[in-house]
């Protein structure tokens, strides 16, 4: 029985997400990201200025964890050697490995998700742009910072000078530490394996990625407690906009599909061209006129030969 559409109501078309268009937004969005943190450099003094105000209201408030963990990572290795792994890779790895399994396991539950991710990230970026921080590990040595990944260079991949692959430091901003996305991030893989995880160990490692990357980036010098918090609000105003920015995505859609409509197989309209008139099913002009023609015999009735046959005389 065919279906009819209820008087009132328009249907709702459904977008199916593609691997192949997925793919190249997310690495559009990453490579934003690794520009921004790459162009918005700022006034090295500037910077400074702002990770010494930070250590002041964290000294002020009490908050000031970064120098007990750092001491602690620099002294014990077995601690500060995986932590630094932890901070080169595991950003770069868990992240995407989560995408990838929401976008096979819900959509619905990914769009949202990636939508929630995106957003937040660009909101990071625009931290980077207007507030350049001077991370501890790269504040004098008076302050009492050391910087395990210069410490422990040659137990990994990274150089001295940064987190990046070796030779490839200067091609970091090494002054984006406000808000601490690293903790951002992981934040959110956190919030998706408690929400989506389905198991128990998989809502245990909810948890205590997010609090370990928080300890790690502290103990590592290279955020502070701040920017960890910053990292966490950012996610929460991130949260707060992801759906306005998927109803302004469903809109732009609608309308770009409004300008270049679909025709549904099977419902043209007659074409006239010539005299000659075809409907849906015929290809040739007049195959209609043919076909009453040759069933049309001698003793025909004028009804079956067609309305343009001459009467006959009686």
């Amino acid at each position: 029985m065919p279906q009819t559409e209820t008087p009132g109501t328009k249907a709702v078309p459904r977008t199916r997400l593609r691997w192949w268009t997925e793919l190249p937004l997310i690495l559009l969005v990453y490579g934003c990201y690794s520009a921004g943190r790459l162009l918005a450099r700022g006034d090295v003094t500037s910077a400074v200025d702002h990770g010494l105000s930070i250590l002041r209201i964290e000294k002020a408030l009490h908050l000031n964890a970064e120098h007990p963990l750092n001491r602690l990572f620099t002294r014990e290795s077995w601690l500060g050697v995986p932590a630094d792994f932890w901070y080169a890779s595991l950003h770069y790895l868990i992240t995407p490995a989560i995408l990838v399994w929401l976008f096979r396991a819900s959509t619905t539950h990914y769009r949202a998700a990636r939508t929630w991710l995106m957003t937040s990230t660009f909101i990071g970026l625009i931290g980077f742009t207007l507030l350049p921080t001077c991370p501890p590990r790269l504040l004098s040595g008076n302050h009492g910072f050391v910087d395990t990944m210069a410490q422990y260079s040659s137990y990994g991949w990274w150089g001295g000078e940064a987190s990046a692959p070796r030779g490839m430091g200067a091609m970091t901003n090494q002054y984006a530490a406000m808000p601490s996305l690293h903790v951002g991030w992981a934040l959110w893989c956190g919030v998706m394996l408690w929400r989506c995880g389905g198991t128990r160990l998989a809502k245990v490692f909810g948890v205590a990625y997010p609090l370990l990357t928080a300890i790690v980036v502290m103990g590592t010098a290279n955020h502070y407690f701040l920017d960890a918090v910053a990292g966490v609000a950012v996610m929460g105003v991130g949260l707060l906009l992801a759906p306005r920015v998927m109803r302004g995505a469903d809109l732009l859609r609608t309308r770009l599909t409004r300008r270049t409509p679909p025709v549904p197989a099977g419902s043209g309209s007659p074409i006239v061209s010539g005299g000659c008139q075809t409907s849906a099913g015929e290809r040739i002009p007049r195959q209609r006129e043919s076909q009453h023609a040759s069933a049309a015999g001698p003793d025909a009735s004028p009804s079956d030969a067609g309305e343009g046959a001459p009467a006959q005389a009686r």
